[in-house]
């Protein structure tokens, strides 16, 4: 009998302290985004899709190396006048990516060539828009003009997730 008074004495406490905390709540304003319009802030250390900067890479292969998923490859080419690895063409599968930030982490140049974006709206359409590659080509599709980059992209092209039109505002909602 000791036993079961000191057992109920102890739940109700613990069911007190819950609502304690619930009562802490209730009277504090509400935080509300209406998201298409406002953004919620994001968080400084916020892990977003990864963003490979082609022109900072200098092909160390640290990233590939650390990678305990194996997503991350590459490959570079020795230039015999400068001494020096021309990256050639870097790869990630975001299917498998498991967002563990070592990548950027043990990358060794100041300014890191791949890093955790602040982007999370992105959609990819099939398994294989999630193997995204670098490389060079002619025509340069992200910057036109006389800087424009030797790189077809520097984010993976996902498909941004939009607002339907019978959302938007003044529309009805069916």
């Amino acid at each position: 009998m000791f036993w079961d008074l000191r057992r109920i004495f102890r739940d109700l406490w613990a069911t007190f302290q819950g609502m304690l905390v619930t009562l802490k709540y209730y009277f504090s304003p509400a935080e509300t985004y209406q998201f298409p319009n406002e953004r919620k802030p994001i968080p400084e250390r916020f892990r977003g899709v990864l963003s490979f900067h082609p022109e900072i890479c200098i092909s160390c292969e640290m990233c590939v190396r650390v990678c305990p998923s194996d997503v991350i490859s590459m490959e570079w080419a020795r230039n015999e006048q400068t001494k020096k690895k021309d990256l050639l063409w870097y790869q990630i599968d975001f299917a498998k990516c498991n967002v563990c930030r070592l990548c950027e982490e043990v990358c060794p140049t100041k300014v890191k060539s791949i890093h955790h974006s602040n982007e999370f709206e992105i959609l990819f359409d099939d398994r294989k828009d999630f193997l995204v590659k670098w490389g060079p080509t002619t025509e340069d599709t992200v910057t036109p003009g006389p800087k424009a980059q030797p790189w077809v992209r520097f984010m993976p092209e996902g498909r941004k997730t939009t607002v339907s039109p019978s959302i938007e505002k003044g529309a009805p909602v069916s």
